[in-house]
């Protein structure tokens, strides 16, 4: 039963989840208001897929919780230590780069996750905390300790194909993303070796996160004109403009050839200008 459970769910973190998220993350970047709704999906997915890991454990005989790295380190003092000063330096680096506006690394490939409002930075933090934990259970957990007890492979060898499967898993960030994912995936996967414990890789795997989604610097407001003008009409070079339109600047309106301008003052004023291709006369309401 658990060797049925642990391959069905290598072959969803490979194949399924990869193409689902990315199609997921291309609607997300053409429709904002998804932001809420796919943020919900996805935190719900990760919990659902570290459940499935811990039943999968539970299952197996050759496995256990301490076989996942769900124990505290050995040298606790010293690894609480190096997160604390991780957590230092990586709140003051994201205050750094937020506040004099330094792009992350690699922030075009996960630009749509950032938050732009108060309720999509609690969803942000809610995610960042959801991967932090879950991933670290599901592929530095389970994945490297079920590759080496169920289908009985080196440790190097099951790292490495964990470490494939979360770089996949991160297949809508392109590939520029997927190799600072492949970097960080194996800096945490060396973490967890060295402390034989998941804390470490947990707590850095979420300030990475935290630090990627919230403390980048905010993107500019689009701008918009000073003024449009929609017009509907023909246009004859050389020859005379007539378009009924709508004026949406109270300023002054100016050609590339000899300029002339005049305010606009009053609803339904008419103004008439020289232009250098010929003449141009503009119908309209301003406001």
């Amino acid at each position: 039963m658990s060797l049925v459970l642990f391959a069905l769910l290598v072959v969803h973190l490979a194949g399924v989840s990869p193409l689902l998220g990315r199609r997921s993350y291309a609607a997300l970047r053409e429709d904002r208001r998804l932001y809420t709704r796919m943020s919900l999906v996805w935190i719900a997915e990760l919990w659902a897929l570290a459940l499935v890991a811990l039943a999968i454990v539970g299952l197996s005989p050759d496995l256990d919780i301490a076989g996942i790295g769900l124990v505290p380190a050995e040298d606790l003092s010293t690894v609480l230590g190096m997160i604390v000063g991780a957590t230092v330096v990586a709140v003051a680096i994201g205050l750094v780069t937020r506040l004099k506006k330094i792009a992350v690394s690699g922030q075009a490939a996960f630009e749509a996750l950032i938050p732009r409002t108060a309720a999509q930075r609690w969803l942000a933090l809610a995610l960042a905390i959801s991967a932090g934990v879950c991933e670290e259970i599901v592929y530095r957990g389970l994945l490297i300790s079920g590759f080496m007890s169920i289908f009985d492979v080196p440790r190097p060898v099951a790292a490495g194909l964990a470490l494939a499967i979360f770089t996949v898993g991160h297949l809508y960030q392109g590939w520029k993303g997927m190799v600072m994912v492949t970097l960080a995936g194996f800096s945490l996967t060396m973490l967890y070796f060295s402390t034989g414990s998941l804390l470490l890789p947990i707590v850095l795997h979420i300030l990475i996160d935290v630090r990627s989604l919230l403390l980048t610097p905010r993107l500019a407001p689009t701008s918009e004109p000073a003024g449009t003008v929609e017009s509907a009409g023909t246009v004859e070079s050389a020859g005379t403009v007539e378009s009924i339109g709508t004026v949406e600047s109270a300023g002054t309106v100016e050609s590339s050839g000899t300029v002339e301008s005049s305010q606009i003052t009053e609803p339904s004023q008419i103004t008439e200008r020289s232009v250098s291709a010929g003449d141009a006369r503009i119908a309209g309401s301003g406001r």
